[in-house]
C-alpha cells in the first residue's frame, strides 16, 4: 500500500465516524450515565447494609443492657440489706447460752433466728449467695485478705478466719469476704 492509498482509507474512515459520531457520542454518554448510576446503586446498597448491621448491633446491646438491668437492679438495695443481715448475725452471736435457755428470752431468740432464716431465703430467691470462704484458697476476686495468720496446719494462702461474709449476686461480686489467710510460721 502506498501512502496515498492509506491516506484515502483513513479519510474514508473519518467520514464514516463523523456520520456515526452523534450516535456514538449519545451511546457513550448513556454508557457513562449507566456506570454512574450503577456506582451510586452499589454505594446505596453498601450504606443500607451498614445501617442494618448498626441497627442490629444496637438492638443486641439494648437487649443485653435490659437483661443486665433486670438481673442486677437490686444490687444497691442488696448491699444495704447485707449490713442488716450482718447486724442480725452479730446480735444472735452475742446472746449468751444461758440467756438462750431462759424461758423469757427463748421466744425472742427463736424469732430472731427465724428472721435470719427468712432473710437467707429472700437472698436465695433473688440470686444472692454467700461466698464459702473458710478452708478455701484465697481468691482475690471473692476474698479480701485483711491479715495473715501463722499456721502449720494448712497450706499458706488458705482462708482460716472470716471476719465478714462475702456475697455474690448471680455471677457478680456483691461484697468480698473479709478474711484472714494462713502463712508459714516464722
Amino acid at each position: 500500500m502506498t501512502d496515498t492509498t492509506a491516506t484515502t482509507e483513513t479519510e474514508d474512515l473519518r467520514a464514516e465516524t463523523a456520520d456515526a459520531s452523534p450516535e456514538l457520542a449519545e451511546h457513550d454518554a448513556a454508557q457513562a450515565r449507566i456506570a454512574e448510576l450503577e456506582a451510586q446503586l452499589a454505594e446505596a446498597k453498601q450504606g443500607v447494609l451498614y445501617a442494618r448491621a448498626e441497627t442490629e448491633n444496637l438492638r443486641r446491646r439494648a437487649e443485653r443492657e435490659a437483661a443486665d438491668a433486670r438481673a442486677y437492679a437490686a444490687t444497691n438495695f442488696a448491699r444495704d440489706v447485707l449490713s442488716v443481715a450482718d447486724n442480725l448475725s452479730r446480735g444472735l452471736a452475742a446472746i449468751p447460752a444461758d440467756l438462750r435457755e431462759d424461758e423469757k428470752m427463748k421466744g425472742l431468740v427463736t424469732g430472731l433466728e427465724a428472721t435470719g432464716r427468712e432473710l437467707d431465703n429472700v437472698f436465695t430467691r433473688n440470686g444472692i449467695t454467700r461466698i464459702q470462704a473458710m478452708g478455701a484458697t484465697l481468691d482475690p476476686n471473692k476474698h479480701q485478705a485483711m491479715m495473715e495468720v501463722p499456721s502449720a496446719d494448712v497450706e499458706p494462702g488458705t482462708v482460716v478466719t472470716e471476719m465478714q461474709a462475702g456475697y455474690m449476686i448471680k455471677d457478680r461480686l456483691l461484697r468480698p469476704a473479709l478474711v484472714g489467710v494462713a502463712k508459714k510460721p516464722d
